[in-house]
């Protein structure tokens, strides 16, 4: 698998992440340990070395499984996040670095991961939601700096608020951070407005997460695709946005002349095709969707003429609100 550099981190990351949200078992329903276990080993097997998680993801349960085969497998690239600490997600205008990120908190929460981890240190670190607003307040840049220090993480960045990507251009050009992890897709392709520049200008990684749009750009689901009872996706795809869905769907295929089954492959390398992403992190639950998956760690994106075409399917729309 073609690794890329995470920035000036002197991390190398493969093009193809894994996403282990998923196998948290909580929000996503339907995962299975063993077999959330045998995708990650398989995805290691296959050259896959950036496993992207959370202290959110099942409580703690999604770190324990990616320390488990991390621990087998030593060399495999571990990424974490920490809840902000008044659980408010996305991050409210108003509130301050000490509410959601005070430095002591900081502190203890990655020493908790590396626990649940079993692992020595964590390479990539973040914050869970951000402000920009926080550069320069509170004393979470010193905590940062002392695990630094310490040895116990390598490298600190945060996870963008869903659909906000220019609330990280001021961390990011005052080199607060050494990643940045952010919402990129065919449909919100906000992030080329004004991040992904800043970001190859000052050295920043940068972390592509829902690449897929939670499943919209897979091509598998339809106007009549149900979830099960409790998992997220009801609400992300709920009224008559599965509807919507479609026709913007089909207006991509005609564009382009692709197949529905090669939408996904198409996202993907559309996601790849900038310079400056360093990894996409998809969700991959099964050894299947691994298998399918990592083969677009090639170092290959999408021919420039198709880039372009997709540049006229932005959709701005948020799908985290809850639908009217």
């Amino acid at each position: 698998m073609h690794q890329r550099p995470l920035g000036r981190s002197g991390l190398n990351v493969t093009e193809i992440g894994y996403g282990a949200w998923g196998i948290g078992a909580d929000m996503w329903k339907g995962a299975q340990d063993d077999h959330s276990l045998d995708a990650l080993r398989r995805y290691i097997e296959l050259g896959g070395n950036f496993i992207d998680t959370a202290m959110g993801y099942g409580s703690g349960h999604s770190e324990r499984l990616v320390g488990q085969v991390a621990r087998e497998h030593p060399g495999t690239l571990v990424a974490t996040k920490i809840s902000p600490k008044n659980m408010q997600w996305p991050a409210a205008p108003g509130t301050t670095a000490d509410e959601a990120f005070p430095g002591a908190y900081i502190t203890d929460m990655t020493r908790a991961s590396l626990e649940r981890l079993g692992l020595p240190t964590i390479d990539v670190q973040q914050m869970h939601v951000w402000n920009d607003a926080w550069l320069g307040q509170g004393d979470w840049q010193d905590a940062v700096a002392q695990l630094k220090r310490d040895g116990l993480i390598r490298t600190f960045g945060i996870s963008i608020n869903d659909h906000q990507p220019d609330n990280a251009v001021k961390a990011v050009e005052a080199g607060a951070v050494d990643s940045v992890q952010v919402i990129y897709n065919v449909f919100d392709q906000s992030p080329q407005d004004r991040l992904l520049d800043a970001c190859r200008e000052h050295g920043v990684g940068v972390i592509v997460r829902v690449a897929l749009d939670e499943g919209s750009l897979t091509g598998t689901l339809t106007r009549d695709s149900t979830f099960p009872e409790g998992d997220w996706r009801n609400g992300y795809f709920g009224g008559d946005r599965l509807a919507q869905l479609q026709p913007r769907l089909r207006a991509i295929e005609q564009d382009l002349g692709i197949r529905t089954d090669q939408l996904a492959e198409t996202s993907l390398r559309f996601v790849l095709s900038h310079p400056a992403v360093s990894t996409v992190i998809v969700g991959m639950r099964s050894v299947r969707n691994v298998d399918r998956n990592v083969t677009l760690a090639d170092g290959r994106g999408l021919p420039q003429d198709q880039v372009q075409r997709l540049y006229a399917h932005r959709w701005d729309r948020n799908w985290y609100q809850t639908a009217e």
